[in-house]
């Protein structure tokens, strides 16, 4: 049996991205175990560790056999029809195959298929020792990285994202040869840049951190994480430090050894808006902004240097100095602006382009205020408030702050809006038009921001469909899956009970013509601008096409949190017209799932469809009314007498949007349905009392279906 020692594998380079970092460092993990499993060599897969730091990728594995065991080995050869001549002697093909295997033809087997029968040569190999297939298994690895834009130096034909440097490979405490990228293999790594310049030699292949770490690298991004997090709090000097989980990462794969320090700068920068300048000290210089226990930003910043410094005070002027002009131009940037209401800016819009066949900013801009007046007088919200944010809500985008911080669109038109003297439903829609900005961020708050936002999404997903360019497959240039779902969300969240197929009917009313055109004809194959487009029907397609986008969006939202694909199935079904309509009836069946009538009401609902569709097939249609006169037996009488009591108590219950009302009033049902169908025949041979039966299983599906399809449970 095979002897199993750890492996660890580093290589050394110039500093690497920090943001591709981890990935880089989990591809490379998966290409060595992956290289490993491929030459059956047994390993701890389960064990082993991706570890990088600016300048190296690592990969440690608890366990590695030193060769892999016999490999069986089995060649197919000619098909046995091929395999002899008239006569029964061997025809070239087989004593060719024979002698490329090494073998006479009397040594081979014959295999027995489903499909036919083959010579076939079967060996044994032995087992290569490990490390003499290492060196392809790191080469392999290192190929299959992902790296966009690999780079060559010196006089190299080979390409990495980086210049390598130095490359360790040891098996337990022995180095394995291994060429690669011009560097051979040694137990030689490097400590960090300036406390530890030179070689640090690994003894074996589990002592490499610890070895690392006595040379000032932690080579461990979760320790390194830890350590920045306890050196930000360390320097934070009772102030509450803002170390996103992003700016965390980032500033753990700039650093090897990393130290916190506390700066400040100029108070009178604070009357800057503060996200402008905690996103040039987040996104910018990598700095850690500092607020007070109140929530508001303070004049102290952390940076997080990659050195233990004797004197940190030249460390911390160097990032003060740094700081300052970034924080003057900000400050410039927003007396400017303030300079210019908004309102007059609205009509430059009309020179930037926003796509093609659309028009400018000034149109889309001209639409979604439209949508906004309209949504608002339905919703019962101030339209001329959402007419005027709608209208508003681009022209930040020619502000100098904007154009230095694109980022910061949305922010700065509601701190410009507020200054010049905007009603604060109206700024606050400027900024909050663009919520939900990512997964997990919250709907807007305010109602003319709701309204807003709806009408933006609902302006954009119509136009981009309108001219053909919808997301196929992964590509979805416009973000028009995210602004599907934040339009969703904001319109269950926020209860805003609009049409959703109307409202897209009528902002597609609003599209230019000549788009819709466009985008029908670049569906065509040929395109051919002679093709005949008839825009209504074209219209109509698109109304469809997009609330059934919404839909699906709409299908992984309530899915992660908990629902059915049953439940949401039967709600879609009924096809509600409102989302927050849509969502009161799928928490009402989710409810009604749980109950212990539901799965046999599902069962007896989906045999009550087929029957109807059945009977329909047939000819035979229900009567227009259930006739007691005609019942025959008690458990046709006492299903229709619980029916008719179940709509009157369900009557008032419809009206008020009880849904979860209505459906635990039907569960009653179960037990005069089930005997129904137990006693009673339906098609039977008097078609006057067939089509009565009829009529009541008619009357029974129109109650379960008009919460949902039941049946679809």
């Amino acid at each position: 049996m095979s002897d199993v020692n750890p492996l660890l594998i580093e290589l050394g380079t110039e500093e690497l991205p920090p943001k591709a970092l981890d990935e880089l460092a989990a591809a490379f993990a998966r290409g060595v175990i992956e290289g490993l499993t491929r030459h059956g060599i047994a390993a701890d897969a389960a064990g082993a560790r991706a570890y990088c730091s600016p300048r190296r990728l690592a990969v440690h594995v608890p366990g590695v056999a030193t060769e892999q065991p016999d490999q069986a080995i089995e060649r197919r050869g000619p098909a046995l029809k091929a395999a002899h001549d008239a006569e029964g002697q061997p025809t070239r093909a087989l004593t060719g195959f024979a002698a490329s295997c090494g073998v006479a033809v009397e040594a081979l087997q014959i295999e027995h298929t489903d499909k036919g029968e083959w010579y076939v040569h079967r060996s044994e190999q032995p087992g290569q020792p490990t490390v003499s297939l290492l060196g392809d298994i790191i080469a392999d690895a290192v190929k299959s990285l992902p790296i966009p834009r690999p780079m060559r130096w010196s006089d190299h034909d080979f390409r990495f994202v980086r210049p390598a440097h130095w490359l360790v490979v040891l098996h337990g405490a022995d180095v394995v040869p291994v060429e690669l990228m011009g560097l051979t293999s040694s137990r030689d790594s490097r400590g960090h840049r300036f406390h530890h310049p030179g070689a640090v030699s690994i003894e074996h292949a589990d002592h490499w951190l610890a070895a690392l770490r006595d040379a000032r690298v932690l080579a461990d991004p979760a320790e390194r994480r830890a350590r920045v997090k306890a050196e930000v709090a360390r320097v934070a000097e009772g102030g509450v430090p803002r170390l996103s989980d992003a700016l965390l990462d980032e500033l753990a794969n700039l650093t090897e050894w990393p130290v916190g320090i506390a700066c400040t700068f100029d108070a009178d920068f604070l009357r800057v808006p503060s996200e402008a300048l905690v996103t040039t000290m987040e996104t910018n210089q990598k700095f850690v902004p500092v607020y007070a226990a109140d929530g508001k930003l303070t004049e102290h910043f952390i940076g997080v240097a990659n050195i233990e410094s004797k004197d940190p005070a030249q460390i911390r002027k160097g990032y003060e100095r740094v700081i300052r002009p970034r924080f003057a131009d900000a400050r410039f940037f927003c007396d400017e602006d303030l300079k210019t209401p908004l309102r007059e800016l609205q009509r430059e819009l009309e020179h930037v382009t926003y796509q093609e066949s659309l028009g400018s900013l000034w149109d889309k801009s001209c639409r979604v205020a439209e949508l906004a007046r309209i949504i608002a007088n339905r919703v019962g919200v101030d339209a001329g408030q959402a007419t005027a944010a709608a209208s508003l809500a681009k022209c930040d985008l020619l502000t100098r702050m904007v154009g230095e911080f694109p980022e910061l669109q949305g922010v700065m038109g509601r701190y410009y809006a507020a200054a010049q003297g905007e009603p604060e439903p109206i700024a606050c829609a400027l900024d909050e038009v663009y919520q939900p900005r990512h997964a997990g961020d919250a709907i807007a708050t305010g109602e003319v921001a709701r309204v807003v936002a709806v009408a933006e999404r609902i302006d954009t997903l119509a136009g981009i469909f309108a001219v053909g360019l919808k997301p196929s497959g992964n590509k979805d240039p416009f973000a028009l899956r995210r602004a599907a779902l934040g339009l969703a969300r904001t319109l269950v969240e926020g209860n805003l009970s609009i049409d959703l197929a109307a409202t897209f009917r009528e902002a597609l009313e609003l599209i230019p013509e000549p788009a819709l055109v466009a985008g029908a004809r670049a569906g065509k194959k040929p395109k051919s601008d002679a093709i005949a487009v008839d825009v209504g029907v074209r219209r109509q397609e698109l109304q469809d096409e997009l609330t059934g986008f919404i839909l699906e969006r709409l299908r992984g939202y309530y899915a992660d949190q908990g629902f059915t694909r049953g439940q949401f199935d039967a709600v879609a079904a009924v096809a509600p017209s409102t989302l927050p309509d849509f969502d009161r009836r799928l928490r009402a069946v989710a409810a009604f799932a749980e109950l212990p009538a539901a799965a046999s009401l599902a069962a007896a609902n989906k045999r009550v469809g087929n029957i109807l569709r059945k009977q329909a097939e047939a000819g035979v249609v229900p009567a227009c009314g259930v006739d007691a006169g005609l019942f025959e037996q008690t458990a046709e009488r006492a299903l229709a007498e619980a029916l008719e009591a179940a709509h009157r108590d369900n009557d008032a219950a419809m009206g008020a949007g009880d849904y979860r009302a209505i459906l635990m009033r039907l569960a009653d049902l179960q037990t005069p349905v089930d005997t129904f169908f137990e006693e009673v025949l339906v098609a039977v041979d008097d078609p006057a009392r067939r089509a009565n039966r009829l009529a009541l299983l008619a009357g029974l599906e129109s109650a379960f279906t008009a919460v949902a399809d039941i049946a679809r449970l």
